[in-house]
């Protein structure tokens, strides 16, 4: 299947996996771009060496074009652009933050960049500053989609921008490729679904956590950690909805992220406040220590995961080639199904 993601990056079928912190990782991501998608690296939660190592790890598991994603609200997101950079890696994805400087020096040594926008427009800005793609999120999606859902979103970006969108928001399957093309992107990218395979390095209760919940039991909320998103809806999620967090758990988990990234604490205060209140960072260090202890040793009693409504459409836990090869030839089969359906 081509369409102008695929020839953009020179990819086989129009399939990419989300950015997910912690999530992400280097055995995903190379996984993806093997089975003929765009696999990512998220970069939010490594220090600029960690990035370095995990980009040369995939480089040692794929030949394939693969993609880094750098988060600019985060403390380390300049340094390891830096790295990115240095790297020379193929395509590099940027959220939460103007990626004009990292365009140009992407462009300079031949890489391709993805905006990720959430509203029309960040989307112009991101087409103005030289983007060759969008990745547009919509509500449906894990963590930080925007009030608007993707059937709406996705046709009104397509129709006021050039460049090639990518849809985000409640994608996991064939159907949902064929309607993402048909609402005018050029491909789907996928976080939830690549969550719920075999490579994905994540516990297993978080496996577990995902296939037993429905589309209704997640969270949409800001007091999580600081900018709307989506979470399952879990004890933990439900009480910092209510913002109700104490300043000693809040401390704790802000000494744990800073523990993680290596910075000073100078450092890991400045580079988030951006418009966002004291109070809002130790939250977002609650989420980010909660996540990380359900990722990696299922500690379902803090369980606080970045999850799409989407999460209560699967039922099962594939590799990711054989659900790259399944939604395509769905995918061919709705196409078909749709054109007999309108002839008769």
């Amino acid at each position: 299947m081509k369409t102008r993601m695929t020839e953009l990056f020179g990819i086989k079928h129009p399939i990419m996996l989300a950015g997910m912190s912690m999530v992400a990782v280097p055995k995903l991501a190379a996984a993806v771009s093997n089975a003929g998608g765009l696999g990512m690296l998220a970069t939010g939660p490594l220090t600029p060496d960690q990035t370095r190592q995990a980009i040369r790890e995939i480089r040692s598991l794929t030949d394939k074009p693969f993609a880094v994603n750098v988060t600019f609200i985060l403390p380390n997101a300049r340094e390891n652009a830096q790295v990115i950079i240095e790297e020379k890696v193929p395509v590099v994805n940027y959220a939460l933050g103007r990626g004009d400087w990292l365009i140009n020096a992407v462009h300079e040594y031949g890489g391709k960049v993805i905006g990720t926008v959430v509203m029309m427009r960040h989307a112009v800005r991101s087409e103005k500053d030289g983007a060759d793609a969008l990745i547009v999120t919509g509500h449906e999606a894990a963590a930080h989609g925007g009030d608007v859902t993707s059937l709406v979103l996705i046709p009104h970006i397509a129709s006021n921008v050039k460049i090639p969108i990518i849809a985000a928001g409640g994608f996991c399957d064939g159907k949902g490729l064929v309607a993402a093309l048909a609402l005018g992107a050029e491909g789907i990218s996928m976080g939830t679904r690549f969550l719920l395979t075999k490579e994905a390095e994540v516990h297993e209760t978080v496996k577990r956590l995902c296939l037993n919940a429905g589309i209704e039991d997640t969270v949409y909320t800001d007091s999580i950690d600081g900018l709307p998103g989506r979470f399952l809806k879990t004890r933990i999620a439900e009480i910092m909805a209510s913002k109700r967090v104490s300043i000693i758990r809040s401390m704790s988990s802000a000494l744990e992220i800073k523990r993680m990234l290596g910075v000073s604490w100078w450092r890991l205060i400045t580079s988030g406040l951006r418009g966002r209140s004291p109070q809002e960072l130790a939250r977002q260090a609650v989420a980010v220590s909660s996540l990380r202890s359900l990722l990696d040793g299922g500690d379902e009693k803090d369980a606080l995961l970045p999850i799409g409504q989407v999460t209560g459409r699967i039922d099962d836990v594939p590799t990711v080639k054989e659900l790259i090869d399944r939604i395509i030839a769905e995918a061919e089969q709705v196409m078909g199904a749709i054109s007999a359906k309108v002839r008769a």
